[in-house]
C-alpha cells in the first residue's frame, strides 16, 4: 500500500491544477501490520487499543492504589467518573440491583470513550471503534452478559419468558409478537449495539477527512486558498462537535446496556 493510498489522496493534487479530488476511500480505514508478535500481526488500531487500554488501566491504578479521604485531583478525578456511571447510569436505570455491574459499566464507558478519542489525538488520529470488529467484540460481551444474568435469575423458562413474553397484552397478540420478541432480544440487540457506535464513528471520521483532505487539496491558488479557509474552519467545527459525540456514544453505550441488564433481572411474569 503507498503512502498516497493510505492517506487516500494524492498529496501534490490541487484546484485548479487539472486534478480531481479524491475522497476518503476504504484505504482509510485498512493498515498494514506494524510489526508482529509471536505470529500476532499488530496494525494500528490494535496498537491503539493496547495502548488505550493501558492508559485506563494506569489511571485508575494511580487515582485509587493509595486513597486518600481528602482526595488529590487524580482522584477527584477519577473518583467524579466513577460516580456518573455509577449514580448517573447504574442506579438510574437499574437501582440497587445494579451495584454488582457498575464495574463492568465503568469498564465499557471508558473503554469506548478513550478508543473514540484517539480519533482527534495528534499521530493516532484515528477512532479505534470505527473498525467495526471492535465494537462487535464489545456487544458480544454484552450480550453474553445479558443472557448469563437473564437466564440465572429466572431460569431457562422463566428467561426466554423473559425475553420473548411481554406482560400485560392480550394472549392472541402473543402469536405475532413472541416471534418479533425473540429476533430482536436475541440477535438485533447486538447487532444494533454494534452498528450504532461503529456508524457513527466512521461517519464522523469520514466527514473530518474529508473536509481535511479538501482544505489541502484547495490550497495553491489565491481564490482556492479562500476555500481552502473556509473547509479548515469547518474541519475545526467538526472536531469539536465529534468531541460531543465520542462522550455521547460511549454514555449511549453504557446506558443501553444497562438498560438490557435491567431487564434481564426483571422477573418473569
Amino acid at each position: 500500500m503507498s503512502s498516497d493510498q493510505l492517506l487516500a489522496f494524492e498529496t501534490d493534487c490541487h484546484l485548479f491544477k487539472g486534478c480531481g479530488f479524491e475522497a476518503p476511500s476504504v484505504w482509510s480505514f485498512i493498515f498494514d501490520p506494524m510489526f508482529t508478535v509471536g505470529g500476532i500481526e499488530f496494525n494500528k488500531p490494535m496498537l491503539l487499543a493496547f495502548i488505550g487500554t493501558g492508559i485506563i488501566l494506569t489511571f485508575f491504578w494511580m487515582a485509587f492504589s493509595n486513597p486518600k479521604v481528602v482526595p488529590g485531583k487524580l482522584q477527584m478525578i477519577a473518583e467524579a467518573g466513577y460516580e456518573f456511571v455509577r449514580k448517573g447510569i447504574a442506579r438510574e436505570v437499574i437501582g440497587k440491583k445494579g451495584e454488582p455491574f457498575i464495574p463492568l459499566l465503568v469498564s465499557l464507558f471508558f473503554f469506548v470513550w478513550m478508543m473514540n478519542l484517539w480519533a482527534l489525538i495528534p499521530v493516532a488520529q484515528f477512532p479505534v471503534t470505527s473498525v467495526i470488529a471492535y465494537p462487535a467484540g464489545l456487544a458480544l460481551v454484552v450480550w453474553v452478559t445479558y443472557m448469563t444474568v437473564t437466564f440465572r435469575s429466572n431460569g431457562f423458562v422463566g428467561g426466554m419468558r423473559n425475553l420473548c413474553v411481554p406482560s400485560g397484552l392480550p394472549k392472541p397478540i402473543y402469536v405475532i409478537l413472541t416471534p418479533i420478541e425473540f429476533l430482536s432480544n436475541i440477535f438485533v440487540r447486538p447487532f444494533t449495539l454494534a452498528v450504532r457506535l461503529f456508524a457513527n464513528m466512521f461517519a464522523g471520521h469520514v466527514l473530518i477527512l474529508i473536509f481535511t483532505i479538501a482544505t489541502w487539496y484547495m490550497l495553491g491558488t489565491f481564490l482556492g486558498s479562500i476555500y481552502a479557509t473556509a473547509s479548515f474552519a469547518m474541519t475545526l467545527v467538526l472536531t469539536v462537535f465529534e468531541l460531543f459525540i465520542q462522550a455521547l456514544q460511549a454514555y449511549v453505550f453504557t446506558v443501553l446496556t444497562a438498560t438490557y441488564l435491567s431487564q434481564a433481572l426483571e422477573e418473569a411474569h
